[in-house]
C-alpha cells in the first residue's frame, strides 16, 4: 500500500517509547487536573504565574466578549485589527520599553515569520544548539545558511562569527531566554556583546521568561541588566505565564512595518480574537503589577530544589519555574511519570526529538498555584520512584 511507511514509522516510534497521544483533560487548567475522573497534582502546566483560571481573567474574557463579540473576522490587514488589539499593542509598548511590535496567534507561527521573512541565501543564521523546534525548522527550511553553537557557549558562538569571510550579509542570532527543557537562562549580556562586535542582529525568544523575570516581569532581558530595545527583535508568548495564548514580536518600527508588509505568516492569517486580546490586557496588567505571583513562585522553586538535593535527586542547572530531572533512557523516564500518576501527580516525560538522545527526562514545573506542602509530596513520591526502578 502506497502508505504503508505510515504504520511502519508509528510501530517504530512506539517500539522505541517515543509514541505520543492526546489525553483529555476535563476542567480548567490550575493547580489540580482531571483525567479519566481522576484528580492529579499538575506539575506539568507552563502557567507559571496561575494566571489561566483566574476569575479575574474568566471576567475579562466574558466582558471582552460583550464589548467585541467572538471573532475577529478576518486577518490584521483586512477586519481583524480591532481596538482591543492597538490598546494592548500600546499597553505592551508601554510595559516592556519596545519601540514597536505585532502580534502573531502563536509563538510557533511568530518564530517562523521571523526567519522566513529577515533571511536570504547570502545571509546566515547562528543559533544556541538547545532552542526550540520552531527555531530550528524555520531555520532549516529557510534560503539562509544555518549553523549552532554549543549551548550557552558564547565563546563557541565568537568562533564561528571569526570564520564567516563576507562582512556584507545578514547575521542573525537566537537563543532563548530561558531554554524550555532545561529552565536554564542564556548568557544575554554575553550575547549581546558579540552581536555589537560582529555587526549582528540578535533575537531573544522570551516565551518561558516573560512575566516570570525581571523588573515588573519585564523578562529575560531586562533580568540581564539590558532593555528589550537594546535588542533587534524580541518575541514572547501570552500562553505560558500570562495564562491565555498568542504572541507578539517586537522591534523598531520600521522592523514591525517590514513584517506588516511582506510577512506571509502575519498578512494572511486570521487575528487574534479581541475578547481573547482584551483578557491578554488585563493578564498583563496583573502580571506587572502584581509582584507577590513572583515572590511566591520563586520560594516554590527554592524550597523544590533544596527538598530534592537533601533526597539525593539530580537537577539540572535551573533556577527557574523549570526543573528537570534528566533519566536518559526513553522507556525508563515514561514508567517513572506513569508511576507517579499512580500516585496522584501529573509530570510529562519529554523524549527525542523534543530532546537530544539518551536526555530523556521528567519536567517538573511550578507554578504560583502550588503550595509548600504539594512540592514536599512530589519530592517524596519522586524519591520513591526512582527508589524503586
Amino acid at each position: 500500500m502506497a502508505f504503508d511507511f505510515i504504520e511502519q514509522q508509528l510501530r517504530a516510534r512506539s517500539n522505541d517509547g517515543l509514541y505520543r497521544a492526546c489525553k483529555t483533560m476535563s476542567g480548567p487548567q490550575g493547580r489540580l487536573l482531571s483525567v479519566d475522573n481522576k484528580t492529579y497534582l499538575n506539575f506539568s502546566s507552563n502557567d507559571y504565574l496561575g494566571l489561566a483560571s483566574d476569575p479575574a481573567l474568566i471576567k475579562a474574557w466574558q466582558k471582552g466578549a460583550e464589548l467585541y463579540g467572538v471573532g475577529s473576522g478576518g486577518s490584521y490587514l483586512v477586519t481583524g485589527y480591532n481596538q482591543a488589539h492597538a490598546d494592548l499593542t500600546e499597553q505592551l509598548k508601554e510595559w516592556l520599553g519596545v519601540e514597536a511590535l505585532a502580534l502573531f496567534s502563536s509563538g510557533y507561527s511568530a518564530n517562523q515569520a521571523i526567519i522566513k521573512l529577515l533571511l536570504g541565501k547570502n545571509d546566515l543564521l547562528i543559533q544556541d544548539k538547545l532552542n526550540h523546534a520552531s527555531l530550528m525548522e524555520a531555520g532549516s527550511l529557510a534560503d539562509c545558511k544555518m549553523l549552532r553553537f554549543k549551548h550557552n557557549d558564547s565563546d563557541h558562538l565568537s568562533q564561528l562569527l571569526n570564520k564567516q569571510k563576507s562582512a556584507d550579509s545578514n547575521k542573525l542570532i537566537i537563543s532563548e531566554g530561558v531554554f524550555s527543557m532545561d529552565g536554564d537562562r542564556a548568557p544575554i549580556q554575553s550575547l549581546y556583546q558579540q552581536t555589537k562586535s560582529h555587526d549582528a542582529w540578535l533575537m531573544i525568544d522570551d516565551a518561558h521568561g516573560l512575566g516570570v523575570l525581571g523588573e515588573n516581569g519585564q523578562g529575560s532581558v531586562v533580568e540581564a541588566g539590558l532593555q528589550n530595545s537594546n535588542l533587534q527583535i524580541y518575541m514572547a508568548t501570552f500562553g505560558k505565564a500570562l495564562g491565555v495564548g498568542g504572541a507578539f514580536v517586537a522591534g523598531s518600527q520600521a522592523f514591525i512595518d517590514y513584517l506588516t508588509n511582506f510577512s506571509k505568516p502575519y498578512i494572511y492569517t486570521t487575528g487574534l480574537p479581541p475578547a481573547m486580546v482584551y483578557t491578554i490586557s488585563q493578564a498583563a496588567n496583573m502580571a506587572e503589577t502584581e509582584q507577590w505571583r513572583r515572590d511566591k513562585l520563586q520560594s516554590l522553586i527554592k524550597c523544590f530544589r533544596t527538598l530534592a538535593t537533601d533526597n539525593g535527586i539530580q537537577l539540572g542547572c535551573s533556577n527557574t519555574a523549570i526543573q528537570p530531572i534528566i533519566i536518559g533512557d526513553s522507556k525508563q523516564t515514561v514508567a517513572l511519570a506513569e508511576k507517579l500518576k499512580t500516585l496522584g501527580f501529573w509530570t510529562t516525560a519529554i523524549r527525542p526529538p523534543t530532546v537530544p538522545v539518551n536526555s530523556a527526562r521528567l519536567r517538573i514545573t511550578l507554578t504560583t498555584n502550588h503550595e509548600i506542602e504539594d512540592v514536599k509530596m512530589l519530592v517524596a513520591a519522586i524519591r520513591r520512584v526512582l527508589n524503586e526502578l
